[in-house]
């Protein structure tokens, strides 16, 4: 085949592509995206919730209408017994009581030493960043680790406690029973106000400097300023630290932790300033085996905690001050 004879670049294509509908990607809108970007970031998270809260709720709820020990099969339901018979006993009604005696004495004391701290280092004091550190510290000790230490400090034959009173000639006290377990009790609680100091100090910065400057123009002394400007504007923060640190009081179970036997066995031997309501369902729990008893105090204490949290909201509804209306709709 010569050069003449070779067909030119044209007549050498393929053939002719089949005339077909041409597949496109369907459109998805951006709204569409995001809601899909949301689902799957708040994934994990609904699957824990649903994994690690509602199963084990709904499982328990079941185990409050039965006798079921967690170990014999030998197990019958029992409707409403278990709530007949909690209603009934004293020691529950007892332990409840501990435990409203001890929220209402713990939470506004952790409180109002966390807002101290806070007002504290909020001042323009050398090394402030040392000092915050310093007072924060506690607040990450885990709870198990700050009550053994507390147990050990407040030791009766070796604790430091004791030993300080010794040097001034005062008799070994028995910290950790009755009378003085309650007082303990509290003084772990106040040992986690670090908490408390950073969300409150978070707040009193964005409190606007202008509004204490003209109260110091007017001539408002300082405690006037804090009374009538910083507390109505930390408010909201106030609000929050209380409801959490009731939820946190009741659910304590640093008792457990102070106890001279710590088995389930010494459960039940706890100072009976100290049996509050958890200690009694870990009494149940794990010193009886009643696991559906127990389960019906768990959610008699859930019901009770729904309760308390909305009548703190209601009575609480005219004394906060927001920047922003919580009920505006946007």
């Amino acid at each position: 085949m010569t050069v003449d004879q070779i067909p030119p670049v044209a007549d050498r294509r393929g053939p002719a592509p089949v005339a077909g509908p041409v597949r496109t990607r369907p459109h998805t809108s951006i709204a569409t995206r995001r809601h899909r970007a949301f689902y799957l970031f708040v994934s994990p998270w609904v699957t824990g919730f649903v994994l690690l809260t509602v199963a084990p709720m709904a499982y328990a709820l079941w185990l409050s209408f039965t006798t079921f020990d967690g170990i014999s099969p030998n197990w019958h339901y029992v409707g409403l017994g278990n709530y007949r018979e909690l209603f009934a006993d004293s020691q529950t009604w007892n332990s409840l009581g501990r435990t409203g005696l001890f929220a209402i004495t713990s939470v506004p004391l952790s409180i109002i030493a966390g807002l101290g701290l806070a007002v504290l280092v909020n001042r323009p004091l050398k090394a402030r960043g040392l000092f915050r550190t310093l007072l924060y510290l506690p607040a990450v000790v885990p709870p198990v680790g700050a009550g053994l230490a507390f147990k050990q400090l407040f030791d009766q034959n070796s604790g430091a406690a004791n030993g300080a009173l010794n040097l001034f000639g005062i008799d070994a006290l028995g910290w950790l029973a009755d009378p003085y377990a309650r007082y303990v009790l509290i003084m772990t609680v106040l040992w986690t106000a670090g908490n408390i100091m950073i969300i409150s100090l978070a707040g009193l910065q964005d409190i606007p400097r202008e509004l204490l400057e003209a109260a110091r123009i007017d001539g408002a002394s300082a405690w006037r300023s804090f009374r009538s400007i910083t507390v109505p504007l930390l408010s909201p923060v106030l609000l929050f630290q209380t409801v959490t640190g009731v939820i946190a009081s009741v659910q304590t179970i640093m008792p457990l932790l102070l106890a001279p036997d710590p088995t389930p066995a010494g459960i039940t031997a706890l100072p009976q300033s100290n049996y509050l309501y958890m200690m009694h369902v870990f009494a149940e729990y794990f010193a009886f085996g009643r696991y559906g008893y127990a389960s019906a105090l768990l959610w008699v204490l859930f019901v009770l905690i729904l309760v308390v949290t909305a009548l703190i909201f209601r009575f609480t509804s005219g004394v906060v001050f927001y920047n922003v209306d919580p009920e505006a709709k946007k």
